[in-house]
């Protein structure tokens, strides 16, 4: 079984049901990661947690050192990463307490370090599809296995942060199709696809997006959401890390076949 890592977001400091062998300093070209790596086993598999924000949630979005944090797991032999996501609900379906696995972005992001290969190498990777889909698939089917309901599609915004979005905005994104918004997917996915690392996003809607009901937007909401969520979370996970699964067929190990001009 490959060494699966697991990002936990906003409200999701820890998990319980990782039995820790050890807490890991990495230290990367690119600097500091957010935070020791937890490593250990969870059911049948061999799992490195980081809590993307600190344990003391001290890093704000635009803050994250997305590079060293993705670097990290490779380091530590993680071939496959799911990244755990507070998401604001946008679209009609998209309540709080729903769980979704989003199979598109757009990134809205500005001044993030968002590739490897910012010297004289030029690189141009395919990210058609931003995620895993073998990955995203074995999430869906872990749901189901645990009786979870959850979304298996979905188009995620990515916005800078570290303020929360105008109503004018949201009605943008919602005009262009968007579902869910949030601060944190990106550049963490086109990252792992440059180290070839296979990736995937359990985001939970913790909140409806800006301007979708009449009240003010607070984190106390976010974090409780995200608590509310934590035993359903888990049911998932220890689903997915229990189940055996066949050989990969996605491209994501080759992405850089044929990417260099």
């Amino acid at each position: 079984m490959p060494i699966i890592g697991v990002i936990g977001g906003s409200g999701l400091y820890d998990v319980p049901d990782l039995k820790i062998k050890d807490s890991v300093k990495v230290s990367t070209p690119y600097g500091e990661p957010s935070d020791l790596y937890r490593t250990g086993r969870w059911s049948d598999s061999e799992v490195v947690f980081l809590p993307r924000h600190g344990s003391g949630h001290n890093i704000q979005p635009h803050k994250v050192n997305y590079r060293a944090n993705i670097w990290g797991f490779r380091e530590l032999g993680a071939g496959q990463i799911i990244s755990i996501c507070s998401s604001g609900g946008i679209s009609p379906g998209m309540k709080p307490g729903m769980i979704t696995v989003p199979d598109q972005i757009i990134d809205m992001t500005h001044g993030r370090s968002s590739t490897f290969y910012d010297g004289d190498d030029v690189i141009h990777i395919d990210f058609t599809e931003p995620f895993c889909p073998d990955m995203r698939m074995y999430v869906a089917s872990a749901a189901a296995s645990a009786a979870v309901a959850v979304i298996n599609s979905g188009l995620y915004v990515c916005t800078n942060g570290p303020r929360l979005e105008t109503a004018a905005e949201i009605r943008t994104y919602a005009g262009w199709g968007a579902d869910m918004v949030g601060m944190t997917l990106m550049p963490e996915a086109v990252l792992a696809r440059e180290l070839e690392l296979c990736f995937t996003c359990i985001a939970v809607i913790t909140n409806f997006a800006a301007g979708i009901v009449a009240r003010k937007l607070t984190t106390k909401e976010v974090l409780s959401s995200m608590q509310s969520s934590k035993e359903t979370l888990s049911s998932v996970l220890t689903a997915f890390f229990s189940a055996e699964t066949g050989p990969s067929s996605c491209g994501c190990r080759q992405t850089l076949k044929e990417a260099k001009i």
